[in-house]
């Protein structure tokens, strides 16, 4: 079966939308008796009408019933940022007692709403970035924070906006299965490894003549590594793979209850986190399967998230969690994130510009649905401008994005990775189970591939910064020294960038 593995946005934006008219009535709090909350289908077609008219959505330019009624629908978690900045070198005196300010603002407002409380307000407090998750119930309290000076945002981290629509959730770039590859889909190389079509039209295996990687550390954000696949454990180094190592983590809870604190481990249970890996960091052997763009890296792997659509607060706060891992990991120098949301979080923000300020390159995913909801654009946390956004195209004549990819004027760089002639050939890579392969398409193998070559460059000039690597990926890229405002720079040459 063919594995479109990304960002299913299908349909959300065809979905029945209200009428701008409507749009205003619901948004608008002094209409609207706010004893009561807007139901989940009121809320997401709030959110869906802002995309398709406006093209963004942000909580911050909801109304105050709007916010209280997701988070009513959300276990009553808020997430609140404070301070000046997404996080300090230390925790600071001044962000402590304006982070007590605000526990204390949150307490007092609602005992005064009469409110029953059981437990702290405090779901969390993180060690690293300037916000909380606190439990809170009243509209009045909401509204308080908003007009503090002292926060940044306030978001409803608890609302899952895929649970209402979960068909497209359900299946959000998970499959375990293998695929039936082409022969002409791949080279067969020494010793006896499988390279990618995808690969020559990057010059990839030319670059490999100048650098495979050694000595550079990749993260990867995403579903984890099957513990099914042994290239991607134990087999890590093999034959022309050696000396390098493969690291994995944990950093989602996988459990309905907000309040639970226990990760489920490192191993991927969705078929995503291990495309990606491969795609990045498989290696070349004998064993007739396909190889990694940089066979000789290290991997360090993060389960951040059960799937690529980051909905619901374990989802966000694992991803959080892993960026803060990364950026403290001092032997990373590039950051794969082949997942993504259609509207922003705050707490992930926070986490992007941490690990950016560390000198990490960050690569996100410029987005993925079905041909009807291309048009919609980049989606976060490639908007960013701390990352560097990645989508897919044929490898027809000029510039088409593949049938399900996004693009927009935040894109920096382009990957072939769909046959012109035939939307279900992607390029290929290590299968979730032993001895297996697959294809892999969407803007998330465009952006693994990107990760990968980035590591090749590193790897060449190993004392470079994150600004030099990027100035050569952009020089070596088929638009420089124009940027399209749907392609960026455009495909990079693997091999002019090596050099």
């Amino acid at each position: 079966m063919k594995k479109n593995l990304i960002l299913l946005f299908s349909l959300l934006f065809f979905v029945a939308c209200t009428q701008q008219d409507e749009f205003n009535e619901l948004n608008k709090t002094e209409s609207i008796t706010e004893q009561e909350p807007l139901s989940p289908t009121e809320i997401n077609s709030i959110i869906k009408n802002s995309i398709s008219t406006t093209g963004n959505f942000n909580w911050a330019d909801a109304s105050d019933h709007l916010l209280w009624s997701a988070t009513q629908h959300g276990y009553n978690i808020l997430t609140v940022g404070y301070g000046n900045h997404a996080f300090s070198n230390h925790k600071s005196t001044i962000n402590e007692t304006v982070k007590t300010n605000i526990l204390n603002v949150i307490t007092e407002m609602e005992t005064v709403s009469n409110l029953k409380k059981s437990e702290s307000v405090l779901i969390y407090d993180d060690a690293h970035l300037n916000y909380i998750d606190v439990h809170v119930e009243s509209i009045e309290t909401i509204k308080k924070l908003r007009r503090d000076p002292s926060v940044r945002y306030v978001e409803p981290t608890g609302y899952e906006f895929f649970a209402e629509e979960n068909r497209y959730k359900s299946s959000s770039g998970c499959t375990t299965s293998a695929d039936y590859v082409y022969a002409a889909d791949y080279t067969v190389i020494s010793p006896n490894c499988l390279q990618p079509w995808t690969y020559e039209k990057h010059n990839i295996p030319q670059a490999w003549n100048y650098s495979t990687g050694q000595g550079i550390t990749v993260g990867l954000i995403d579903t984890g590594v099957s513990q099914y696949q042994s290239l991607l454990g134990s087999n890590f180094n093999d034959g022309y793979s050696s000396g390098r190592y493969i690291s994995k983590y944990g950093t989602y809870v996988d459990s309905w209850w907000p309040w639970s604190t226990s990760t489920d481990g490192s191993n991927d249970k969705c078929g995503h986190g291990t495309s990606m890996a491969a795609t990045i960091a498989s290696p070349r052997n004998d064993n007739g399967l396909p190889v990694g763009v940089a066979y000789n890296c290290n991997l360090v792997s993060y389960r951040g998230t059960s799937d690529v659509l980051l909905d619901g607060y374990h989802e966000q706060k694992g991803v959080a969690n892993a960026l803060v891992g990364l950026g403290n990991n001092s032997s990373v120098k590039v950051i794969s994130m082949s997942i993504g949301h259609i509207f922003s979080i705050g707490s992930i923000e926070d986490a992007i510009r941490y690990a950016y300020a560390r000198g990490k390159m960050i690569v996100a995913a410029g987005g993925t649905s079905t041909s009807f909801t291309n048009f919609v654009g980049v989606i976060f946390p490639a908007w960013m401008s701390e990352t560097v956004a990645v989508t897919g195209i044929t490898d027809g004549s000029g510039y088409e994005e593949c049938e399900v990819c996004h693009e927009g004027s935040q894109i920096d760089f382009t990957v072939i990775m769909e046959r012109y002639y035939d939307a279900d050939r992607h390029s290929v890579c290590l299968g979730f189970y032993e001895n297996t392969k697959d294809y892999v398409g969407g803007s998330s193998v465009a952006t693994a591939t990107t990760a990968g070559i980035a590591a090749l460059i590193w790897s060449k000039n190993p004392a470079w910064t994150r600004t030099q690597v990027y100035e050569k990926m952009k020089q070596s890229a088929s638009l420089y020294p124009n940027k399209s405002s749907s392609f960026g720079y455009g495909s990079i040459d693997a091999l002019a960038a090596v050099q």
